[in-house]
């Protein structure tokens, strides 16, 4: 079950956000993928194997490894402009483990880690590349048959080897390498690939965004799993993840209808 959640569950949600990007625009695709589709079966694992204590600890942790996945987004964007997507996704992943690493041995309360990412996440926007809006120019290239089994392909190699990686490494390494860029590398990188510098970092503003659902999911996993049990924990953590995201896309859709 679990190889299967490995294999399955995070290469789906790859397809399925590279889908509604092609429908609805590169930036719904980031704020998909930066759902903790990854890092939220790897909680679960964690604490069922390890116990809420040690789940909530990782948990905490996971806040941490945000902090580095918005710098994911700043440096792939920002090297996007003048490298190819090998080269930016290789500064992007020595940018985000250099951070990992730093940032395991740090322990903070949950809340004041929520408030870190937060923090994180409006200096990323900030610093992304700015980009025209899109338009009906930007849409639909001839996409490749292989383009949605490689994007699912490389998806399930990552993840195997992510947590395969992390499983002995205590509860801090493990949840600060938890939120690591798995299916945002993926899809960044194939859009980078494909239709330019400009869609990838609409896509990357769009992850951006995301990371304050995602924030909210790896905290009120922190804060739950040990007074309400896993699945109390995980069924709170992810409601309130929806309506998060679903909010602050409503929100979004408001401010650029009054500011256009």
């Amino acid at each position: 079950m679990i190889l299967l959640l490995k294999l399955v569950l995070a290469p789906g949600l790859v397809v399925a956000s590279s889908l509604a990007g092609r429908r609805w625009g590169a930036q719904v695709t980031g704020t998909l993928v930066a759902l903790p589709i990854v890092a939220g079966p790897i909680l679960l694992i964690t604490c069922l194997q390890h116990g809420a204590a040690f789940g909530a600890r990782a948990a905490g942790a996971a806040l941490l490894g945000l902090v580095t996945l918005a710098l994911f987004t700043v440096v792939f964007a920002r090297c996007s402009r003048t490298t190819g997507w090998a080269g930016s996704l290789a500064a992007a992943w020595a940018a985000c483990l250099a951070g990992d690493f730093a940032l395991a041995g740090l322990a903070l309360p949950p809340v004041l880690g929520l408030g870190v990412v937060l923090a994180a996440v409006v200096a990323a926007l900030r610093m992304l590349p700015a980009v025209p809006p899109a338009g009906p120019a930007d849409g639909a290239p001839a996409w490749p048959w292989w383009d949605l089994p490689g994007r699912a392909a490389a998806t399930a190699a990552l993840v195997v080897a992510v947590t395969a990686a992390s499983g002995a490494l205590g509860p801090g390494l493990t949840g600060v390498l938890a939120p690591f860029p798995i299916a945002t590398s993926v899809v960044a990188a194939f859009v980078l690939a494909q239709s330019g510098s400009d869609q990838a970092v609409r896509t990357l503003r769009g992850v951006a965004h995301g990371l304050v659902g995602f924030a909210v999911f790896c905290f009120g996993v922190a804060v739950l799993v040990e007074p309400a049990g896993t699945a109390g924990a995980f069924g709170v953590a992810l409601a309130a993840t929806l309506g998060v995201q679903l909010g602050l896309r409503a929100g979004l859709s408001r401010w650029r209808m009054r500011t256009t």
